[in-house]
């Protein structure tokens, strides 16, 4: 779309990444940042999410998002957040977060997992170039799953608990 910059995940990987989630997405809080064109998040809604939180940085994209959540008749169970990501997420309680920062900029994702530091549960999933490897470990986030289809691939991050060895 003119004047926006936004690079949408191809149909086969967010198919892919739903067959994942299949077992988690039905009632859950999901978050899509660096929402782009929000087909992530409307694809969490048609999935069963019971709410989504969009978060894009560029007016014309969130109110592109806006548009298509009133065209499905979405917007009860969906909010736009026009603004960064960095400085929205660690102010939201979700289940599922999922995201997909422009891939020239990788100090987004150091970034992304800083605000997220400290929420002690759910699961983070980075879109990312195939050509970039990300951390086993962002702070108290460990990788348990990566794939690649194409030039994309996805990294799956849940906090990493040490088990109660009390009795």
């Amino acid at each position: 779309m003119p004047g926006m910059d936004v690079r949408p995940t191809p149909d086969r990987m967010r198919e892919t990444l739903f067959n994942i989630l299949m077992t988690e997405i039905d009632g859950a809080v999901f978050v899509d940042a660096y929402a782009g064109t929000g087909a992530v998040g409307i694809e969490a809604l048609s999935r069963g999410a019971r709410h989504v939180i969009f978060i894009e940085k560029n007016r014309a994209a969130a109110d592109l998002i806006r548009l298509n959540l009133a065209t499905l008749g979405a917007g009860a169970r969906a909010q736009v957040v026009q603004g960064s990501a960095g400085l929205h997420l660690g102010g939201i309680d979700a289940d599922i977060v999922f995201l997909d920062p422009p891939y020239p900029k990788e100090r987004e994702y150091a970034a992304s997992m800083d605000a997220l530091e400290g929420r002690g549960k759910g699961l983070v999933i980075f879109q990312h170039s195939s050509r970039l490897e990300l951390p086993e470990r962002f702070g108290e986030f460990s990788k348990y799953r990566a794939l690649r289809q194409g030039d994309n691939a996805l990294s799956f991050y849940r906090v990493k608990r040490e088990p109660d060895l009390r009795l």
